[in-house]
């Protein structure tokens, strides 16, 4: 290749042609590369290897796979190298190389000759931002349901041979791209309108780009541009440069159909199954029947969500379509249109059907078009009235009397039985006077079959003396299971009636039953305990003792068990702990597990010793004592006596302020007062080093005013 001086602009073409020849009697192969020479460095362009492949360098590759970069064997001898647009980066000597191989016998490969042509300069002009982009529309301002085309114009020097990528923008918002390979690709507003064939785009040219809008709307009104970049090749893109044309602003003006729709129905109040009805009255400045309307039906359920969500539309072909928020409305739900009116019949009403409706009429300029127009009617709110409960609950107050010790049975009866509906029962128990008659809860069974304990009665000897039952269809039981002193009190039950509605358990109401009243029949009581009443005033922190003394002699045959409780300022007492008459303790509070102890009733002292007092601990404490002895069988006790003994009213206050706990509890102050008389001693030492150091130095000053008056005494003499 003889040598030569190029000089391209970037994008032009460029082609090279190398002779290569041989005349060795051998049977050998040839290998010829295209190279690059800038200063130093050499870049390899491509390659035609001893076995026939072409292979490119590595900052070839990419173009040498998209057609940018060839070599081509044109003769038996001549080897060309074509680039399709040239770069800057492709400026530098351009040159040839050709090696000569043989196989030696072992079946390995030797280059023999290697030889390199002449060199060619190229010189690559990069080419300038010339690129202009313009947008213009066949008409600037619309009506809705006209025709919008806008067409974006590119002008650039050597437009055929460059690659652009074209974008439609409304509102600053693309609206579609076709890319160098002229690939259309539609933002998803848009999708469903281009499937309809309401909007279109295409390459016209290299330099002229459509895009039209069929049937505009209000929504196609605002500012267009046309943005353009350019990109090295259509697999490629790099980004060489990109431009805006300048804003085109369209305007759509909608057309005045004096469009309205009212909805309105005969009644909002609707029983639960029964139906209900909602017509929508549809208007126009132009006959009804003339226009191609839509009928959507718009529902807010009751309490609101979201806003309104589509239940169904109809349009103007009669397709019906359902939302997908609302499918328990399908199968229970009639569309009607006649005329100016459309109808929402809704039979079988559910709780689910209560909320707000509306209605949304639109108009349409063809069947497969687009909306052009609509009203949105008023807002109807129809209220659902769930099932009427029939339980009934007997509310007659009544009365039991059971030996102590024996079982207690509490009744709870309807006035009939429920085929229909589950039910769930709760337990209460008020305690007589002087406590408050606020209803505590024993135990709820859910009409599912959960059990839950209240709070007063969830500790396990509780738990497994109050049972609920149900003895018949319209009878419920509580069983209370040794009855006690302390059980004596009040006690009733409050019925809830559930019915599955909707795929769901729907509470239809609660009735409470009578009071019963429970007494215990007890021989006259033997057990004597102090009952005079006493107060204690405590201090945050400390530990008392409540009294609970036995007065009488126990028999050696008897044994004694023992609750006590714990009454607060609005009359609510809770249990605390229990001695059983076999000895155990049973802590009722799990916060005050260690703070409570008890004695044991060797010699009649029940007495209860509370340490660590707090602020909540203040009330009044009472404790309550049952007899108990063996009849025939060993392991049967039975209940004898009970006895209840004097209040102890329990005051709390906070610690006594003292100078130490103020010092205790002020850190500044107690720090202060730690290292004040270590820096009053680190002061004297200092004071006393200064003192000395001072007096030293006066010392010295004095001893040198004697020694210079001597010496002055002595020069003296010597002058005379």
């Amino acid at each position: 290749m003889g040598p030569q001086d190029l000089t391209r602009a970037e994008g032009d073409a460029m082609e090279l042609t190398c002779e290569v020849s041989r005349s060795t009697a051998q049977h050998t192969h040839l290998s010829v590369g295209w190279y690059c020479l800038q200063g130093e460095h050499r870049a390899e362009i491509l390659t035609l290897s001893k076995d026939f492949v072409v292979m490119p360098g590595p900052d070839y590759a990419q173009r040498f796979l998209a057609g940018n970069v060839r070599l081509d064997k044109v003769g038996s001898t001549s080897y060309k190298l074509s680039i399709v647009a040239v770069e800057p980066s492709d400026q530098g000597q351009l040159y040839c190389e050709a090696a000569e191989w043989i196989e030696d016998p072992d079946g390995t490969w030797k280059d023999i000759s290697r030889k390199q042509s002449e060199r060619t300069s190229l010189v690559v002009t990069p080419q300038d931002q010339d690129l202009c982009v313009n947008i213009a529309a066949t008409k600037n301002n619309l009506s809705e349901g006209d025709t919008l085309r806008l067409s974006c114009t590119l002008e650039a020097q050597r437009s055929d041979s460059r690659q652009f990528q074209v974008a439609w923008l409304l509102n600053s918002t693309e609206v579609a791209r076709i890319d160098p390979r002229g690939l259309l690709v539609w933002k998803k507003e848009y999708e469903e309108r281009a499937s309809l064939g309401q909007v279109h785009a295409f390459k016209q040219s290299n330099t002229i780009y459509i895009l039209t809008i069929h049937e505009v709307g209000l929504e196609d009104s605002g500012a267009y541009h046309c943005s353009v970049l350019e990109v090295k090749a259509p697999g490629n893109f790099q980004s060489i440069q990109t431009n805006l044309s300048s804003v085109l602003r369209i305007s759509v003006k909608p057309i005045d159909l004096g469009l309205h729709a009212t909805l309105r129905s005969r009644t909002v109040t609707v029983s639960y199954t029964q139906s209900f009805e909602l017509i929508c009255h549809m208007s126009a400045s132009r006959p009804i029947e003339e226009l191609l309307l839509s009928v959507g039906w718009l529902f807010q359920p009751n309490p609101p969500t979201d806003g309104y969500q589509e239940l169904v539309r109809v349009l103007p072909d009669g397709t019906v379509s359902w939302g997908p928020a609302q499918p328990h409305f399908q199968g229970r739900a009639q569309l009607m249109k006649a005329g100016a009116f459309s109808r929402l019949h809704i039979h079988s009403a559910m709780a689910g059907h209560a909320g707000t409706y509306q209605c949304k009429v639109g108009v349409w300029r063809t069947f497969q078009g687009q909306r052009t127009t609509s009203f949105t009617s008023n807002a109807v709110g129809i209220k659902v009235v769930p099932p009427e409960s029939m339980l009934q609950v007997v509310t007659r107050e009544s009365s039991i009397e059971v030996a102590g010790g024996a079982d207690a049975s509490i009744e709870c009866r309807m006035e009939y039985p429920l085929n229909n509906s589950q039910l769930a029962i709760s337990w209460y128990y008020l305690p007589p006077p002087p406590t408050d008659a606020t209803p505590m809860q024993i135990m709820q069974a859910s009409h599912t079959g959960l059990l839950e304990y209240g709070a007063e009665f969830s500790s396990p000897t509780q738990k497994s003396r109050f049972l609920s039952q149900r003895v018949s269809s319209h009878v419920f039981q509580l069983r209370i299971l040794s009855a006690s002193p302390g059980d004596q009190g009040q006690y009733c039950c409050a019925v809830e009636e559930w019915r599955w509605l909707e795929g769901g358990w729907y509470s239809l109401g609660q009735r409470w039953s009578g009071r019963t009243r429970l007494l215990l029949q007890l021989p006259e009581s033997e057990l004597h305990l102090e009952k005079a009443n006493s107060s204690i005033l405590a201090r945050h922190g400390q530990e008392v003792t409540l009294g609970c003394l036995l007065k009488s002699t126990l028999l050696p045959a008897a044994r004694l068990s023992a609750t006590w409780f714990h009454g607060k300022e609005d009359g609510h007492e809770r249990p605390l702990l229990t001695l059983n008459h076999d000895g155990a303790i049973e802590f009722l509070q799990e916060g005050l597990v260690g703070r409570l102890q008890l004695r044991r009733p060797t010699a009649g002292d029940l007495s209860l010793t509370l340490g660590s007092v707090q602020e909540d601990d203040a009330g009044t404490y009472h404790c309550q004592v049952q007899e108990w002895r063996q009849r025939g069988n060993k392991d049967k006790w039975e209940l004898q006596t009970w006895a209840l003994s004097g209040y102890t009213q329990l005051t709390t206050t906070p610690p006594e302020t003292t100078v130490v706990s103020r010092i205790c509890s002020s850190p500044p102050l107690l720090n202060f007062i730690l290292y004040l008389p270590l820096v009053l001693i680190l002061l004297l030492a200092l004071a006393g080093f200064c003192w000395c150091f001072i007096s030293r130095k006066r010392k010295k000053g004095t001893l040198r005013g004697n020694q210079l008056m001597e010496l002055q005494g002595a020069e003296g003499i010597k002058q005379t």
